[in-house]
């Protein structure tokens, strides 16, 4: 089919992903092969409709076929390079796309197209677990332990949820699919089998350990290695500690998210770390040296003779690791000048000879009886 895929979803190409996808709904619904039983014109609109939307309903082909036409999916024929030899094709396809327009398995008719087994291996959900880290355990990185509930796969049975030795049965009233299927007009509705509850298996003889569920309640405790570097939002991916799977099926996973919590002293901008060091207002006129408590340890920062309050000195490599590289930044320290509150005789008197040596106009020292 060469057919313009704009002119075939009948959109303008302006037209958003939500107009495109209401455009498929209208043709599909109108071109159906359950609408239009033997109807060879109609189920070629219906292929057509499909394939256009297969490629305007997904934004990174979209914009290919914008740039290159037809020519940007020469690798085979219609949707990306994927044709349809017959109808069945496009429900295998599309199940989730029928899915979400019609709250059903497909709309695929009185064969149950789109409809899924469920009696089958299930994989575990993926489980979340926030984690609060320290600023220097960011720097350092660590080992962490967790402590968490949920299900595991039943040794006792394998997840089947049928004491060893049995084997749960196929379910009579929906045929082990799940679901049933009820006609209304042209339309197959598809819902949860009453019977099994879409397990598509009913167990007679129920494992003594689960109780027929084929998982059971455990509390996990695994060790959790933190990287460098790591930010807040950062989400860490533990193959295989997430749900226990059913009958067989491989567990979920589990995703920890990292919150970096405040410091007292530092806060971080990127890979670089911010602070601030206070020093006297002669040690910034004439310079020295001062220690500074870092997360490396202590460490001696220079002041150059003449800094200006709010000056930031670098102290090379000593801010936070970049997670890929391992690359560190910056620790940016702000200076901060501390004046005494009152001088000593000597300092004022030192201070005056050194206002006028340089000039400068201050307040006449008070007398005894002013």
């Amino acid at each position: 089919m060469s057919s313009d895929y704009y002119e075939v979803l009948g959109v303008d190409r302006s037209a958003s992903s939500a107009e495109i996808k209401k455009a498929y709904r209208k043709l599909a619904m109108q071109f159906h092969p359950d609408k239009n039983p033997g109807d060879k014109q109609a189920e070629d609109k219906f292929k057509q409709a499909a394939e256009a939307y297969g490629v305007l309903g997904d934004s990174e082909k979209k914009a290919k076929y914008d740039q290159f036409g037809h020519a940007a999916f020469q690798g085979g024929a219609g949707f990306g390079g994927q044709g349809f030899e017959n109808v069945d094709d496009i429900f295998s396809s599309f199940g989730d796309i029928f899915s979400d327009f019609f709250g059903m398995g497909g709309m695929g008719g009185a064969q149950g197209r789109g409809r899924r087994s469920r009696s089958g291996p299930r994989r575990g959900a993926d489980l979340r677990y926030r984690l609060e880290v320290d600023l220097g355990e960011v720097i350092t990185g660590t080992d962490r332990n967790l402590e968490f509930d949920t299900e595991e796969s039943c040794n006792r049975c394998s997840g089947q949820g049928s004491e060893p030795g049995s084997e749960a049965s196929t379910c009579g009233t929906c045929g082990g699919q799940g679901q049933v299927v009820n006609s209304q007009g042209f339309f197959s509705v598809a819902t949860t089998c009453p019977s099994c509850r879409g397990a598509g298996q009913v167990i007679k003889n129920p494992c003594k350990e689960c109780r027929g569920k084929g998982r059971k309640p455990v509390t996990k405790k695994i060790t959790v290695t933190i990287p460098k570097g790591v930010d807040n939002g950062t989400r860490l991916r533990v193959a295989g500690e997430g749900e226990g799977g059913m009958r067989n099926g491989p567990s979920g996973d589990l995703y920890v998210e990292i919150r970096v919590r405040g410091h007292n002293q530092y806060d971080r901008q990127g890979r670089d770390l911010l602070g601030q060091v206070k020093i006297a207002y002669t040690q910034m006129l004439l310079g020295t040296e001062v220690e500074v408590e870092t997360f490396d340890g202590k460490k001696m920062l220079k002041i150059p003779e003449g800094s200006q309050p709010g000056s930031i000195l670098r102290m090379r490599e000593l801010g936070v690791p970049d997670i890929r590289s391992g690359s560190r930044g910056d620790l940016c320290l702000r200076l901060e000048v501390v004046f005494p509150k009152k001088l000593k005789k000597q300092e004022e008197k030192l201070l005056r000879e050194l206002a006028e040596v340089r000039g400068e106009k201050v307040n006449e020292k008070k007398g005894i009886f002013s």
